[in-house]
């Protein structure tokens, strides 16, 4: 799965417990109708490929959903969803154009004046 957008925080590298597990937020803003504040994190080793990213950046970013249950101590049963993103990349331009080449506009295509309706063609189909 994928999110795109443009970055809107990049957070810190946090450390927790003795065994160094890592985590790096980001925020990206999705350009839609109604625009979403979507936080994803990095962990671990994938921390690091936060460091070369600024807000304003227009991203794309690989996600994974990961969810998990957990019973509380009076025994209530919850459950946690988390984004989790393994890859991030610039995007270039608008994030309608994409690695498309340029369409030129309707107006360059002229149309078909001298179509004869009796013409057969020989496609079998």
């Amino acid at each position: 799965m994928e999110v795109q957008g443009r970055i809107k925080m990049v957070g810190e590298t946090q450390s927790f417990g003795s065994n160094g597990f890592r985590k790096r937020e980001i925020v990206v803003t999705t350009e839609e109708q109604y625009p979403q504040h979507i936080m994803v994190e990095f962990v671990q080793d994938k921390t690091d490929l936060l460091n070369s990213y600024k807000v304003g950046q227009q991203v794309k970013i690989s996600i994974n959903l990961r969810g998990r249950e957990w019973v509380n101590p009076q025994g209530e049963t919850k459950y946690f969803n988390s984004i989790q993103g393994w890859r991030i990349e610039a995007v270039q331009g608008d994030a309608s154009g994409g690695n498309m080449p340029p369409v030129p506009p309707t107006e360059a295509f002229e149309p078909v004046k001298d179509l004869d309706e009796g013409d057969n063609d020989d496609l079998p189909f």
